[in-house]
């Protein structure tokens, strides 16, 4: 929407009310949290898919305890020439990103199960090209191959792992591209996002029961100290 703010059409405001509409439907929404302590990051690129200018979408998600802590979803600054040019500045994007968070939990003294950050993706090439000993990109576009070698040498310190996970796993896929109605409430299963509307009613109702006994203590404990002289 923020692409569209100098000169907005009604199908912009239309697309405006429909976000505001999902917000309102979602307010009982929360983020479930409870796993282990490590550092889980998913990356994925839709190559190409903005007809207007060709540009590529990225996004990341970051999990800490099983719950999202971090998420994006952008366009990318560059038009690539390859799903895997696509790919490898998502991956950059989000390895950065969990970096800082990884250095940031650190200075809280949060204590995680694993310190490397173990990053999911969806494309093997880009994978091989990272971890392979021997992987040569094919690029004439200067900073996605500057990615590419940060990318190895990140990988070789220990400091992150990129892992091949298939497409219909991967959770940041839901960012890039609109899902049918089934996929969208799987794709909100694996962000761990939980209706907790019941749970809360339950909560007030138990809040309610609480007062009204410690309501009839208070009754009892003044009837009891009240002497006739």
């Amino acid at each position: 929407q923020a692409r569209f703010l100098v000169n907005p059409g009604q199908e912009h405001q239309d697309a405006a009310d429909r976000v505001i509409q999902y917000l309102s439907h979602t307010k009982h929404r929360a983020l479930r949290f409870g796993g282990p302590g490590g550092l889980t990051v998913a990356s994925v690129a839709s190559f190409a898919d903005n007809t207007l200018d060709r540009k590529s979408s990225q996004a990341y998600t970051i999990r800490l305890f099983d719950g999202l802590v971090g998420w994006r979803a952008s366009k990318q600054d560059t038009v690539t020439t390859s799903t895997t040019e696509a790919e490898l500045l998502a991956l950059a994007q989000a390895a950065k990103e969990s970096l800082y968070v990884s250095r940031l939990l650190k200075e809280l003294t949060v204590q995680m199960d694993d310190p490397t950050i173990r990053i999911d993706c969806d494309n093997t090439q880009t994978i091989n090209l990272v971890t392979a000993e021997i992987a040569t990109l094919k690029t004439k576009l200067r900073h996605v191959d500057i990615h590419n070698h940060w990318l190895r040498q990140e990988v070789q310190r220990g400091r992150i792992q990129v892992n091949y996970t298939k497409s219909t796993d991967m959770i940041a896929d839901g960012l890039t591209k609109a899902l049918p109605a089934g996929k969208w409430n799987r794709f909100l299963y694996q962000l761990g996002l939980e209706d907790i509307q019941e749970r809360q009613q339950q909560s007030r109702k138990q809040e309610g029961i609480e007062a009204k006994l410690q309501k009839t203590e208070d009754c009892l404990g003044n009837a009891g100290s009240t002497g006739t002289y």
